[in-house]
């Protein structure tokens, strides 16, 4: 029994899906809410566990051509000093690339090789899905057009891969639905600008309980300018606002909070000053489910588990979410609901401990224990404060934990750190 499958969203993770579903012979429609889709947002960090699944679907070549190579992540501390650093990708010794990119531009390069291999109509623009309700030979699907007009369409099975404001999510588990402010506000911007180091290092900067940064480039010689285009994503304590990625933002309150950080390469209040573009979102926690599944629909991507944009976590665990869909909808032919289901099983627990972890900073947790145990102040000399033997400890278990063990320390999930980090410590 052949199978057509509807996928909500047209993002990044509802594309993958489709080129998956794709690769294996299963048709599909993708539906998306607004009329005409542009290059928005801005950099996502993408692991080798992402770049994996790019050089699966052939598509490795071109996603190089519009992203940089990740080579250093280097850690400091409020006043610029250099808590801890390490390689990233193939330059430790991962198999595949670690790669920074626009999200937009990302999401427009895969929107394209989509309509080149699935053709000009698989991707239905302005058609926001309303509702569903199914029966046991496939899902129907309200979708209000363009003109306002509701109609009804019919497919084998659903996959809702609408993001962080998930109509399908909010259907199945409406007592879910409701996000809760963390109390942090993040800034995200863009910079063009020369290159600062090698032009492939990304920075994590600050105290968090002042104000924390990250800072890496995302396009190299961008539109032909000969500079690079730099992300930066600035953390405060702040006030609840909408939980939407495109809500513009005012960098000016922000800036003073980094006066103290002194960096030989990079004046980071410089380069805030000088944004191209500033995206204002508030952390929202989404509790995480206790299923995805509802008969012949499933939730993949942020509609399933929607957790903080820290560590490249969300949009490389939606990459894996789209292979794992397709391969248990290949071992269950004609069968969408254990399909579903055996992907929830492989996927949901793992993935659920990733958005706790997110919670409690992950790897960026040293930068609070180095700022507690100096008490804020600037330090003499990092092994008294923060060992390297204790960092190391710290960030193999983190690899381990959301699925890439550092090559070398495959045994790290096992130590004492890993059930700190899993339940999202901040201390």
């Amino acid at each position: 029994m052949s199978m057509d499958i509807a996928i909500i969203g047209a993002g990044p993770a509802g594309l993958l899906t489709a080129l998956r579903l794709h690769q294996k012979g299963i048709a599909t429609t993708i539906y998306e809410s607004v009329a005409e889709l542009k290059p928005l947002g801005v950099g996502v960090d993408i692991k080798t566990a992402g770049t994996a699944e790019l050089d699966e679907l052939g598509i490795l070549d071109d996603f190089r051509a519009m992203s940089v190579d990740a080579v250093d992540s280097i850690f400091f501390n409020h006043f610029g000093q250099e808590i801890y650093a390490e390689k990233c990708g193939v330059h430790m010794g991962y198999v595949h690339d670690q790669r920074f990119v626009h999200r937009g531009l990302l999401q427009m390069m895969l929107y394209r090789v989509v309509r080149e291999r699935l053709g000009v109509d698989v991707v239905q623009l302005g058609a926001r899905v309303v509702s569903y309700s199914q029966d046991d030979r496939g899902v129907t699907l309200d979708i209000e057009r363009k003109d306002g007009q509701i109609e009804q369409v019919q497919h084998s099975a659903v996959i809702g891969a609408d993001g962080i404001r998930s109509v399908i999510r909010r259907q199945m588990f409406p007592e879910s639905a409701e996000p809760h402010f963390s109390g942090i506000t993040m800034w995200r911007g863009t910079t063009l600008m020369e290159p600062f180091r090698d032009g492939h290092t990304i920075l994590h900067i600050g105290d968090p309980s002042i104000a924390s940064m990250i800072v890496y480039p995302i396009a190299e010689n961008f539109e032909g300018s000969g500079k690079t285009l730099v992300n930066w994503v600035a953390e405060t304590n702040g006030e609840e606002t909408i939980e939407d990625w495109n809500q513009r933002g005012d960098i000016s309150e922000v800036i003073p909070l980094f006066d103290s950080v002194k960096i030989p390469f990079l004046d980071v209040q410089e380069m805030m000053r000088k944004a191209r573009e500033v995206y204002l979102f508030p952390l929202i926690r989404h509790d995480p489910l206790d299923g995805w599944v509802d008969g012949r629909v499933v939730l993949l991507g942020d509609a399933a588990h929607a957790m903080f944009p820290r560590g490249g976590n969300g949009i490389t665990q939606a990459m894996i979410d789209a292979r794992v869909i397709v391969e248990q909808l290949v071992a269950h032919p004609g069968d969408p609901h254990a399909a579903f289901r055996a992907y929830d099983e492989a996927r949901r627990i793992p993935v659920n401990r990733i958005v706790m972890n997110m919670r409690g900073e992950g790897y960026e947790v040293i930068r609070r224990i180095v700022a507690e145990r100096t008490e804020g102040k600037p330090f003499e000399d990092i092994e008294q404060v923060l060992p390297l033997a204790e960092a190391d400890e710290i960030f193999s278990t983190y690899h381990a934990l959301v699925g890439s063990p550092r090559p070398g320390h495959e045994a790290a999930e096992a130590t004492g750190y890993r059930t700190w980090l899993a339940e999202g410590a901040t201390t």
